[in-house]
């Protein structure tokens, strides 16, 4: 097993904490909000400000009108939080065959790909998350954890500059950043 930076374990564990919320019942990645909620995101904003308007992007992103969706999401959420990962595989692997256009839901399947160490798999469901919502930070720093697991340092440094491109206030990326980049050229002199 490898061990990695705090830093690392804390956008773990955001993700996770992220998961375990049950989902609204209206929109997903398309909403016009989000728009406005980026452009925000792009501001010199406090840090209370920031972590408000990241908030409000995953409730975004996980609202969906489908009620055999939310459930399954709310399922699988509590499936993950429990670090059951098959059953919350199962879960997952039902919202995507409902709803094939629902970005957040082929992010919480790469999640739990993740955890289960089935990288590839992880990877394949957040490029198909970055088709449908090519501004998911979290799908993207996601992306970067894995490349760091697989020791490919350039791929996790590409990925997490992404993330931060789109929500340059995530202090976890901010810190894998400066992992990957020692990784890459060496400790600083």
């Amino acid at each position: 097993m490898k061990i990695f930076p705090a830093a690392l374990t804390l956008t773990l564990t955001a993700a996770l904490t992220l998961s375990a919320a049950p989902p609204p019942s209206a929109a997903a990645q398309d909403d016009p909000r989000l728009d406005a909620l980026f452009a925000e995101l792009q501001l010199n904003l406090e840090r209370a400000r920031a972590r408000e308007v990241t908030r409000h992007i995953w409730r975004l992103w996980t609202e969906n009108a489908n009620a055999e969706v939310s459930a399954r999401m709310a399922d699988a959420a509590r499936a993950m939080s429990r670090r059951r990962f098959g059953g919350a595989l199962r879960q997952l692997n039902r919202v995507v065959t409902l709803a094939p256009d629902y970005a957040e839901g082929w992010n919480r399947r790469a999640t739990v790909h993740y955890m289960m160490g089935e990288y590839e798999r992880s990877i394949a469901d957040v490029k198909k998350t970055l088709q449908l919502e090519p501004r998911h930070f979290g799908a993207l720093s996601g992306l970067g954890l894995i490349y760091i697991a697989l020791e490919q340092y350039a791929a996790a440094l590409a990925a997490l500059e992404n993330a931060l491109r789109h929500n340059p206030h995530l202090d976890g990326v901010k810190q894998n950043i400066e992992f990957v980049t020692r990784k890459l050229y060496g400790e600083p002199t």
